[in-house]
């Protein structure tokens, strides 16, 4: 067992954002996984990750003549990965599946083990080919991998572990084999499970239902995902149908959300759950040394003039869109930024909502959009709104912008190059919004609904513009998107615009204090500190004490 002031942690997440050249990753959830291995990284903390190698990544997603996205499924050639020299066996439908360990640690990130069903002369590629792709059966083979896989690889690797935290409910097999392993030695099932609850941290990411999955248990047995476990412990552990969240939540020590409001919200949307973790708040941060252009630090830490870097940066950014689109902008027009998955909480399309106050500023030449983002390969309404974009780039050549293939790449050209990062979800779904953070440290400001992260972070004309502010008397029989839009009108008209093109110094002031603002507070060095001091030393001290009252 290590010092108590650092238990030993491996990190289970299905998706890692560290760098381009690793195509595993979606969104929002990998990235955040790819920051926390490098915060652990620059602090020196004893963490590993356990990931998949997604032989054929998530999608590479283009448009077609007619707008509408398709996908591409390109293998990779992962060659410059470690091959440790470890398999390891599961059981997934009748079948020992052998998967390969192989090791990312280039990317000053701590150690990330990835397994891999889909080697040269396997059967199983299937398993680990599409990140969130396939069918239900596709999804149970992928997460008996990294749950059941993820803890034996670690016992092959010789790592020793302290806690297990489990990034979303993809990682619950985890528990399944740590249970299985006690009753191996003799305990019974409650022994088995208060036993390993100390050992788990559990992170619940989103309040939309389609991210809490449930499974029927009778499929569960089929694939073998019960890993032993019978029909009534399961049932104990998830009900029926299974839902992988609330097993998360019944077997983990400490649960947490990820902003301060999401974390109401998830203790609101699970409180009829006996038997369950305390949620408690940790809010999200970003890797700002990945994240945050260097020309702006050294002039934020300098107290040095922010305008001309800020410029240089945009400027780099007009000529990324060039190269890819062919479409020149102004580096001297105001421009927001909006890149994020489509999905259809999240309003993409809401400020082309009223064509009437939109054109204006674009025949007056005050205002330029550039979106870009994915949609899940099966979700048509996500699609529909990809294709409501790449319209409007259509009918506004000059001043809207589509970037197909949104990735790591496309992202840190937008949170750093742009002027504004605009931010629309439906309350309260957005559980955090890390992407607001990456433009913030960049000093781009944030005009956002007061969702997730910004409930705690930008402060109303001072470091961005929260849309609450405004109209808060509108009549109840609004709708929250009429309200919305009108609200975001009224900012761009009567804040925004004149702000950037008439008060400067105001503008320099309000990207100063948002660089203030987020640089600590909404890092992931902060974050894996709050986790160590809030989550893993109670969690590991807990085994102690209950190591010495055995």
């Amino acid at each position: 067992m290590q010092d108590q002031d650092k238990p030993r942690v491996a990190y289970f997440c299905m998706e890692y954002g560290l760098d381009d050249s690793l195509h595993i990753y979606c969104g929002g959830l990998g990235i955040l996984a790819g920051d926390y291995l490098k915060a652990a990284k620059d602090l020196g903390l004893p963490v590993v990750g356990i990931g998949i190698l997604w032989r054929q990544d998530y999608t590479n997603q283009y448009v077609g003549v007619d707008g509408w996205p398709y996908d591409i499924y390109k293998t990779y050639d992962f060659d410059f990965l470690k091959d440790t020299g470890v398999t390891i066996q599961v059981r997934v439908r009748g079948t020992d599946v052998t998967c390969k360990v192989w090791k990312a640690d280039q990317f000053e990130n701590a150690p990330l083990y990835l397994l891999d069903a889909g080697y040269p002369d396997t059967p199983n590629g299937w398993m680990t080919s599409k990140l969130y792709g396939g069918v239900e059966q596709d999804r149970l083979a992928n997460e008996i991998i990294l749950g059941i896989g993820g803890v034996r690889a670690l016992r092959a690797l010789g790592i020793d572990v302290d806690l297990y935290h489990f990034n979303e409910g993809h990682a619950v097999f985890a528990g399944f084999e740590l249970i299985r392993e006690k009753m191996a030695l003799g305990m019974d099932f409650e022994k088995a499970l208060n036993t390993t609850r100390k050992e788990i941290i559990f992170t619940t990411h989103t309040p939309v239902m389609a991210g809490n999955e449930s499974h029927d248990i009778g499929l569960i047995q089929y694939m073998e995902a019960n890993n032993g476990l019978n029909y009534e412990q399961l049932k104990r552990l998830g009900d029926d149908p299974f839902n992988m969240t609330i097993a998360g939540l019944r077997m983990a020590y400490l649960a947490n959300g990820v902003s301060k409001l999401h974390t109401k919200t998830a203790n609101r949307m699970w409180e009829h759950i006996q038997d369950r973790a305390r949620i408690i708040c940790i809010t999200n941060g970003v890797h700002v040394k990945t994240w945050q252009d260097p020309r702006i630090r050294l002039a934020y830490e300098r107290n040095e003039d922010l305008w001309q870097p800020h410029m240089e940066i945009k400027k780099e950014l007009i000529q990324f869109v060039k190269d890819i689109t062919g479409r020149e902008l102004n580096p001297e027009t105001l421009t927001i930024g909006f890149a994020r998955r489509a999905a259809p909480y999240k309003r993409g399309e809401l400020i082309f909502r009223n064509a009437d106050a939109i054109e204006p500023l674009f025949r007056e030449g005050k205002l330029q959009l550039i979106f870009s983002g994915k949609a899940h390969p099966n979700d048509n309404p996500g699609k529909e709104i990809v294709q409501k974009l790449v319209q409007m780039s259509r009918k506004y050549p000059e001043n809207v912008i589509f970037l197909e293939n949104y990735d790591m790449s496309i992202c840190k050209h937008l949170i750093s190059g742009c002027d504004i990062w605009l931010n629309n979800p439906k309350r309260p779904l957005e559980a955090s919004g890390t992407s607001g953070m990456k433009a913030a440290v960049n000093g781009v400001l944030n005009l956002s609904v007061v969702d997730g992260w910004v409930a705690e972070g930008p402060e109303h004309e001072v470091s961005g513009w929260l849309i609450d502010e405004v109209f808060k008397s509108l009549p109840e029989k609004e709708t929250e998107d009429e309200k919305d839009l009108q609200a975001l009108y009224h900012l761009l008209y009567e804040n925004v615009i004149p702000t950037y093109y008439k008060d400067r110094e105001r503008w320099v002031n309000m990207m100063r204090a948002s660089i203030e603002m987020a640089s600590y507070q909404f890092s992931a060095q902060r974050m894996i500190k709050d986790y160590y001091e809030k989550m893993y030393k109670p969690a590991y001290q807990a085994q102690k004490e209950s190591a010495v009252t055995v």
